[in-house]
């Protein structure tokens, strides 16, 4: 975060895996017919795309001439499949206006990942390389059966598929292509950083290349379409997408490939994503004994925050409401802090630990992701209309006073002001301090920005504003 920094575990180096599979992705069928699969091993997006052009340049070989040597038309199709809207899209988020935190992140994602697999797949099949890999011959005897109800086709598409060279072999190769796009797409929703998560496939006997996805999918977008997706259920389904193995959910994870948290971590807390995942190459909890990942869910320190202990803020130091002492307190010399694991009992916390005037300061880092998720911001379309209740009194509070305090820290009333000096590790550690509720993260704190922090949130209760 600009000169700030977080540090923990161990980095890992997954290169060596990628790209490393026992078989191959064409392979011998039923009878004398050649099947195509995913071998297993350890893919990002770019490697499963790479062995799904196999599929593509199949096809272009059975379509024969002229379609052989251009597949504009069939990549087309596959945009339009990908795109949140349209006839033909396999997840028409667009027309669904999905305007809640999580549903706009990942109507967002769904874009941003679609349109670069769509890039990826011209780029890719543009290099013929299935095709100087196999031969024509090999590659027009690629047939199998896509077991899928099918997807939509453009108009263009559909005429090659079934046109005098189609017919219903190209049309189920292609169904699979699409399929496994579409597959490879929503797998990847919950990861800001998608293009680098390492996940591992298995070869089933019951699912082709990335199908044994299917049932967590499903569950997924249920919660996804019918606007009852929580970031809990986007980390349950994370864990499905890399094989964690593991059955309860927590805000993160790590699996054998790294670790996973909330995209917000090393991000400034104003623009941060609040529900998105991030993957780190790093190795968070040491297992005893060995130097295998174990898969290990982080659990909050309080799994019901309502319930947590908590402390009153106090007076405070009064303030005018028109303006703020922004300028009060500085931490520039605070420009590191350690995530440190609990492993001491049958769950795993991980906490936020900095030394702030020489003091040590201990934050539970799923509270900090929590606070994080249900902060206010000034300009926000989330705010109350007017305050119902008229708060009359301000103070200001320095940031270490209100970190030292045990729990969560809240009050009966009042606006109560904490400058961070733009501290980004401090604004952090303050999201899992305060009691998350009608906390409002500012910008800069001038006279217009305040008019609209004043009426921001709940509208009534006590009121923490930090800058």
């Amino acid at each position: 975060m600009k000169d700030k920094r977080i540090v923990w575990g161990t980095a890992v180096d997954i290169e060596p895996l990628i790209g490393k599979y026992p078989g191959d992705s064409i392979r011998q069928g039923v009878n004398t017919a050649l099947d195509w699969n995913l071998p297993a091993g350890v893919y990002r997006a770019k490697e499963v795309v790479m062995e799904l052009d196999k599929l593509l340049e199949a096809i272009l070989v059975q379509l024969g001439e002229p379609v052989n040597s251009d597949p504009t038309v069939l990549l087309d199709s596959l945009q339009a499949n990908l795109a949140i809207s349209g006839r033909v899209s396999a997840l028409p988020l667009g027309p669904l206006a999905l305007e809640d935190k999580a549903g706009a992140e990942l109507t967002s994602q769904a874009v941003r990942i679609g349109e670069q697999l769509v890039s990826w797949a011209r780029e890719i099949n543009s290099q013929k390389r299935a095709l100087a890999q196999y031969g024509s011959e090999t590659l027009g005897a690629l047939e199998f059966r896509s077991h899928c109800y099918g997807h939509a086709l453009i108009p263009e598409a559909i005429a090659q598929a079934f046109g005098p060279t189609g017919g219903p072999r190209v049309m189920q190769l292609y169904n699979e292509y699409l399929h496994q796009f579409v597959l490879l797409r929503d797998a990847l929703l919950p990861f800001a950083n998608w293009e680098q998560v390492p996940f591992e496939v298995k070869e089933y006997t019951e699912f082709k290349g990335l199908r044994f996805l299917e049932p967590a999918r499903e569950i997924f977008l249920t919660q996804l379409l019918g606007k009852k997706l929580t970031h809990k259920s986007i980390v349950q389904y994370a864990q499905s997408v890399v094989s964690s193995g593991l059955s309860t959910a927590g805000y993160g994870f790590q699996y054998r490939l790294g670790t996973v948290l909330p995209a917000g971590l090393g991000e400034s807390a104003g623009t941060a994503p609040r529900y998105l995942l991030k993957w780190h190459p790093v190795q968070t909890i040491q297992a005893a004994g060995t130097q295998d990942l174990a898969a290990v869910s982080f659990d909050y320190e309080y799994a019901d925050y309502y319930a947590a202990p908590r402390s009153e803020a106090g007076t405070g130091t009064p303030e005018s409401k028109d303006t703020l002492p922004v300028s009060d307190e500085h931490y520039d010399q605070l420009s590191i802090a350690r995530l440190l694991p609990n492993t001491g009992s049958d769950r795993t916390t991980l906490r936020l630990s900095l030394e702030l005037e020489g003091r040590e300061i201990n934050v539970d880092l799923g509270q900090l992701f929590r606070g994080h998720r249900f902060l206010y911001r000034p300009q926000g379309d989330d705010n109350a209309d007017g305050a119902i209740v008229k708060r009359t009194s301000i103070s200001s509070h320095r940031a270490i006073d209100i970190l030292s305090h045990s729990g969560l820290v809240t009050n009966t009333d009042g606006i109560h002001f904490i400058p961070t000096g733009e501290n980004e590790l401090v604004v952090w550690a303050l999201l899992g301090k305060l009691y998350p509720e009608n906390v409002v993260l500012l910008d800069k704190g001038d006279k217009e920005e305040l008019e609209a922090a004043y009426v921001s949130g709940k509208g009534f209760g006590t009121q923490f504003l930090v800058l």
